[in-house]
């Protein structure tokens, strides 16, 4: 096995995470007597934020140039993948903060959700454009 299979075998941890710790976020905010969906989406988001810096370094370090249109849609999936983890960087930060605040910040909770929501749609669109490299122009058929 070569380093450049490592990223192809990280990257779909922070999709799962990412996606599954956002809909336990909603469900929290839905279902608010239920104190286990925010736990379950904390851990969710740390575990994915997590999985997301190490599926961006592998990328980062162990994948090839590209050229033409394939570079191109390349350099659009980096920009997605380096924003979902500076968005997943942020809103993990957030929500620590709001675990050891004494006093809950309901700005704060609002913030949280709407960053990881931003997060769960820009690491969809970074799977979409990762999966279009794979399927478009490594993988022909």
């Amino acid at each position: 096995m070569s380093l450049s299979h490592l990223h192809p075998m990280l990257v779909h941890f922070p999709i799962a995470l990412v996606a599954f710790g956002f809909l336990a976020e909603l469900a929290s905010l839905i279902i608010k007597k239920e104190l286990c969906f925010s736990k379950i989406s904390l851990f969710l988001l740390l575990f994915g934020t997590l999985s997301a810096v190490a599926a961006w370094l592998s990328g980062s370090f162990f994948t090839s140039e590209m050229g033409g249109a394939a570079g191109v849609v390349k350099d659009t999936h980096e920009l997605f993948a380096t924003i979902t983890m500076a968005l997943l960087l942020i809103t993990s930060l957030v929500r620590i903060i709001i675990v050891y605040s004494k006093t809950p910040k309901k700005t704060l909770k609002w913030l949280s959700f709407i960053l990881y929501g931003l997060a769960s749609v820009c690491v969809v669109a970074t799977g979409y454009f990762g999966g279009t490299l794979v399927y478009n122009y490594m993988m022909p058929l």
